[in-house]
């Protein structure tokens, strides 16, 4: 793939994705009516859950408390018990509770539009941070997924072996005006059409800027 590719890439991803449900909290951007709080907490949800059971259970925990004042009524053990089912949800629990006193404590109970100061909060890694930035301040940031690390190194745009090394390569590479719809496009793209075994490769418009690293099979 050679570097000026991307820009004949993006278009062509913007009309695909039309087809798919955006994931969760690039839906949630696009609907409005929602704060940065929200964003985050629903991205702390969101971890390692399915966007279908994050979807139910984030509106149940936002109807308890949709900002940290009203968040730190309540305990624990009750929000633990409010966003059962998603995965770790007491470990989830703990951090929302942490994010929501860390908030108030420091930030007059604001959601920081800084990378450095959103990696400081609790449990809260470069994809959450960079997800919130994007999302939830609309500002240019690079969120990478396992989708976005795995997709930009099958197209050869990069050649990295971690989500946080393909972060710091597209921040060197990717042109800026594209970072924050990056990840809201690749992550139906990946998966719809291009999954990680046996992407539908027939089906996809992208061919011809692909190199396929890695792929074994496809359809």
């Amino acid at each position: 793939m050679q570097p000026d590719d991307i820009y004949h890439i993006i278009p062509i991803l913007r009309e695909q994705v039309k087809e798919w449900q955006l994931a969760l909290i690039d839906d949630m951007a696009v609907r409005g009516r929602t704060t940065p709080y929200q964003i985050l907490i629903a991205t702390i949800l969101s971890l390692r859950t399915k966007d279908t059971l994050t979807a139910q259970i984030a509106p149940k925990l936002f109807a308890l408390a949709d900002n940290p004042a009203e968040m730190m009524r309540h305990t624990e053990e009750t929000i633990a018990e409010t966003i059962y089912p998603v995965g770790f949800y007491r470990n989830k629990a703990k951090s929302i509770r942490a994010i929501s006193r860390q908030l108030l404590d420091e930030y007059d109970g604001q959601v920081p539009d800084d990378l450095d100061a959103l990696l400081k909060l609790p449990g809260v890694g470069r994809k959450t941070a960079n997800l919130v930035l994007t999302a939830g301040f609309n500002k240019p940031a690079i969120c990478v997924d396992i989708h976005v690390h795995r997709i930009s190194n099958r197209w050869g745009y990069v050649a990295t072996s971690t989500p946080e090394k393909t972060e710091f390569a597209l921040r060197e590479k990717l042109p800026e005006e594209y970072w924050i719809e990056y990840n809201a496009l690749l992550v139906p793209f990946g998966q719809n059409l291009c999954t990680p075994v046996s992407p539908w490769c027939n089906r996809c418009r992208l061919t011809a800027y692909c190199e396929r690293v890695g792929v074994e099979r496809s359809r």
